[in-house]
């Protein structure tokens, strides 16, 4: 079988964790404790991911959230004081690629355009109400850009639009045991 290797920086609970049962998966209240007063705002956009990415129909039920992987060892941030870079060689089926910058505007509560024609008409709706992306998201006061933002999201999985870059990380429902091929510790 055909596995691809990625690499995932995780606290030492994952690992403590996936030695004692085998499996790890992202949960709530795990982001929760890791972001504190950002949580709300960051689980907005993950709360979307998980209900739409294009293996959302794949997600084990015990599973709230992806775990985010890197497609390069130095992708991830170096380990620190209770961190592990965990080493993965897993099949890249399970794998959904996420282009970084437009999962950037996704967390900034931003449009994703389909291209420049686009863009300038969605500034323009922004313009003539004098109000920001990220105002019209949070405020119950502009339900259709609301809904226009949200819909451009679902271009996070179309390869052909690319804002900027096509720089990528992946994630996957879950870290198994036995995908582990190394583990890099803080020195």
């Amino acid at each position: 079988m055909d596995t691809q290797t990625v690499w995932t920086r995780q606290h030492e609970n994952v690992w403590n964790m996936l030695q004692e049962t085998g499996r790890y998966t992202a949960r709530r209240e795990y982001i929760q404790l890791d972001l504190q007063e950002q949580a709300p705002l960051v689980l907005a956009a993950y709360d979307w991911l998980a209900a739409h990415g294009p293996d959302a129909g794949n997600r084990p039920e015990d599973v709230d959230y992806p775990v985010w992987v890197s497609f390069s060892r130095d992708g991830t941030m170096l380990p620190d004081a209770h961190t592990v870079i965990l080493e993965l060689a897993l099949p890249p089926s399970r794998i959904t690629h996420i282009n970084i910058a437009k999962w950037g505007m996704i967390l900034n509560y931003s449009y994703i355009p389909l291209d420049e024609a686009d863009q300038a008409r969605h500034q323009e709706l922004l313009e003539a109400y004098r109000i920001s992306d990220a105002q019209a998201f949070l405020s119950r006061f502009y339900p259709q850009i609301k809904r226009e933002i949200q819909e451009s999201w679902m271009r996070l999985f179309d390869s052909r639009i690319l804002p900027g870059n096509d720089l990528e990380y992946g994630t996957i429902w879950e870290i198994r045991k036995e995908w582990i091929r190394k583990v890099i510790t803080p020195e």
